[in-house]
């Protein structure tokens, strides 16, 4: 009977086990699409794989995430309405586009807010990070993390800039910010919205004097190629929300959802270390390319810049600001 118990046991194991294997393997494969507008070199396309792969190596490749580099599905603006309707799975964004939908993340790029990126991410992993997140999950967004797209400085091609009045007269391109926009008008610059993918015909062309961007994306786009100029200036900060279309992310079991938070803070935190890492060895790398390199008068820079303070926390935004602007300073 001992014997005959033992082998009712293994039986009884033994099917369990098939059972469980069935039902994984009757677990539906589940693929989805993220998409971003930088170039294969730049840090954000090197966290997105790297968070795709945390995916299918956590779920045992169940969840397979293909990643779309260079505005292959459009430009940011684009691939926020695609998220926002369900067309689009996940986005590694800018704060300018998402700023389109949810107005408060054009705040963190209030004009030298941040002394330095480890401010902004402390500022962005603490309650205004939290709220940003509630108020983009309300237009159907759901924030994975809020990466980095660095401390930004101005190029172009016809004169150094070292103070306000150098930019007077030029035609300088900005993304879809309102704040970019604003800083720029209030540094006597003509700003021109034009696309990042087609940033470097256009100034190739001379259809833009300049433009402004951390040097990440100036190097990753070759931008130095087109632009003799660069000014240290340091003018603004600015994210990029790792964002996921909520409808897609009620589709994930609770599970799933725990595994993609763990993944994104992983990601998080080696893109915004790359980011750094790249930004802090571009000055000499671009300086070795033939492109002159100058600082600039800051408080020159900060005094223009005031009325843009104004303009932000007293305009519809302007408690979001304030309180921005409370935790920066802390």
């Amino acid at each position: 009977m001992k014997k005959l118990s033992m082998i009712r046991r293994a039986t009884l194991t033994a099917a369990l086990l098939a059972i469980g294997t069935m039902a994984f393997a009757q677990a539906p494969m589940v693929k989805l699409t993220l998409g971003h507008g930088a170039a294969p070199s730049n840090p954000r396309h090197e966290a997105a794989v790297l968070f795709a792969d945390r995916i299918k190596a956590k779920t045992n490749g169940r969840i397979e995430i293909q990643v779309a580099h260079s505005a292959q599905l459009g430009d940011d603006a684009a691939m926020v309405t695609a998220m926002r309707s369900g067309t689009l799975d996940m986005s590694a964004n800018s704060q300018g586009a998402v700023a389109s939908v949810v107005p408060e993340f054009a705040t963190l790029g209030l004009p030298f807010l941040f002394p330095n990126v480890q401010k902004a991410w402390q500022v962005m992993d603490g309650p205004i990070g939290k709220e940003l997140a509630k108020r983009a999950e309300a237009k159907g967004m759901v924030v994975l993390g809020l990466w980095d797209n660095g401390i930004r400085q101005m190029s172009n091609s016809k004169r150094p800039i070292k103070a306000p009045a150098d930019l007077k007269g030029l035609k300088m391109r900005t993304p879809p910010d309102a704040v970019t926009v604003d800083i720029m008008t209030a540094l006597g610059a003509d700003p021109q919205q034009i696309k990042f993918s087609e940033l470097y015909v256009a100034l190739q062309q001379g259809v833009v004097d300049g433009q402004e961007n951390p040097l990440t994306n100036i190097a990753s786009a070759k931008l130095y190629e087109v632009q003799k100029y660069i000014s240290l200036t340091g003018h603004k900060y600015e994210s990029a929300p790792f964002l996921m279309s909520k409808r897609a992310w009620e589709r994930l079991t609770s599970a799933d959802q725990k595994i993609f938070h763990e993944a994104a803070a992983e990601a998080t935190t080696t893109q915004r270390r790359l980011n750094k890492e790249a930004d802090d060895k571009l000055i000499a790398e671009l300086k070795s390319k033939g492109v002159q390199i100058d600082n600039v008068d800051r408080k020159a820079f900060v005094d223009a810049t005031k009325s843009v303070y104004t303009k932000w926390t007293t305009g519809p935004v302007g408690e979001f600001a304030t309180k921005v602007v409370e935790q920066a300073n802390r």
